[in-house]
């Protein structure tokens, strides 16, 4: 009888943290949400405008890195064919590709895909700015933070994510969502725009990092109104519990959020470091989902714009977008840029280990060409912040 008890109560502590553990992963660990609906065809259309990189400059005095997660030439072709033919990603004239793979896998994850980015080195799956060893390693916005320069990072995940986090944090666990929160105390980082106030107040240690921030001088706002109309200081913006909203609910928050970051930003003249991610074009491919993948694409591409439009006008900031991996092995099997329809084909609900695109625009784009391993990336931009 008392064998019985043991096993129930292991099992019920079990079902109890699943969720905290694993809830920001909803997306891809919850095999409901994957659809059988691999045709979309969309209905409206936004103008791309053209910009140009017009002079003789080579050396960055800003860098914006934005990171389309999941993004591959399947989801950037439906993107464009989603929007009659053009993307303002079609600006970008330095071109090339980046080799994924992890230290021990061969088909990376977020944490590791972005760290890689983040800190030039490759490491294990599920890390979060630590080598092998599990010892931390410097990530390009720190070292631009050493340098004088003034930091963000925007996403539409929590901030407590792979992706983000990697730019911020340093933890062997990619799911030690509280550990990650915690490590933004640690930085002097500017902005930072996103989900996850949970992980900021609602924290099993009992502290409440929020006000943690306010003591340190930043400004914690939780809504979008509030925080476009921030154009200086510190500011934490955490405007859902966990994740945003999807394209089609959250309206234009990565494009405001894109554009918020760079006003405060471009106050210190010493220049800046941007990482800008559109993560749920990722959570599109880990459901199979065409439609979801095309809206979260087309919401990239019009922060893409945001940020183009500054760049061209400004002459000293380089712009560079990539992504992490491929998600959904997607393919395009036919479809319509005259109707606006997409017909795809998925291999997988996970990620894939195929190269992803690069591109670049402004000082030093050419760079940025050819193809590369993704640490290379991240080497890159440590030298031109160095050099200058």
């Amino acid at each position: 009888m008392k064998m019985y008890v043991i096993i129930f109560l292991g099992l019920f502590a079990l079902e109890i943290n699943f969720p905290s553990v694993y809830a920001q992963e909803t997306y891809k660990t919850d095999k409901s949400l994957i659809s059988d609906k691999y045709s979309y065809q969309e209905t409206d259309v936004y103008e791309v405008k053209t910009y140009e990189f017009r002079s003789r400059k080579k050396k960055p005095k800003n860098i914006i890195l934005m990171i389309g997660d999941g993004m591959g030439i399947a989801q950037i072709h439906a993107g464009m064919t989603a929007n009659k033919g053009n993307l303002y990603l079609e600006n970008f004239k330095h071109v090339g590709f980046s080799k994924t793979h992890c230290s021990n896998k061969y088909v990376t994850d977020s944490a590791a895909g972005g760290t890689a980015l983040a800190c030039g080195e490759k490491t294990y799956y599920g890390a979060i700015g630590v080598n092998q060893d599990k010892q931390p390693m410097e990530n390009i916005r720190e070292f631009a933070e050493e340098k004088g320069k003034a930091t963000g990072v925007v996403s539409t995940s929590s901030v407590t994510h792979a992706t983000p986090a990697s730019f911020v944090a340093h933890q062997p666990n990619r799911s030690m969502y509280e550990e990650i929160a915690a490590d933004f105390l640690k930085t002097d980082i500017d902005v930072f725009i996103g989900g996850g106030f949970k992980q900021f107040e609602e924290r099993k240690d009992g502290r409440n990092l929020s006000q943690e921030l306010k003591a340190k001088g930043y400004k914690v706002l939780y809504s979008m109104d509030e925080i476009q109309k921030v154009e200086e200081g510190k500011l934490a913006g955490l405007v859902a519990p966990e994740h945003t909203e999807k394209a089609d609910q959250r309206g234009a928050m990565l494009e405001v959020a894109t554009r918020t970051a760079i006003n405060i930003l471009e106050e210190d003249k010493d220049g800046f470091f941007l990482m800008v991610e559109g993560s749920q074009i990722d959570w599109g491919g880990h459901q199979n989902n065409t439609e979801y993948i095309v809206k979260e694409m087309l919401d990239f591409d019009r922060s893409i714009g945001a940020v183009l439009k500054y760049a061209a006008k400004d002459k000293n900031t380089l712009v560079i977008v990539t992504a992490d991996h491929e998600t959904g092995g997607m393919t395009i099997n036919n479809g319509s840029i005259e109707e606006q329809r997409i017909e795809a084909g998925y291999s997988v609900t996970g990620h894939t280990g195929v190269m992803v695109p690069v591109f670049a625009f402004g000082p030093a784009a050419d760079q940025f060409t050819g193809i590369m391993d993704n640490t290379e990336i991240s080497r890159r931009i440590f030298n031109l912040f160095r050099s200058r």
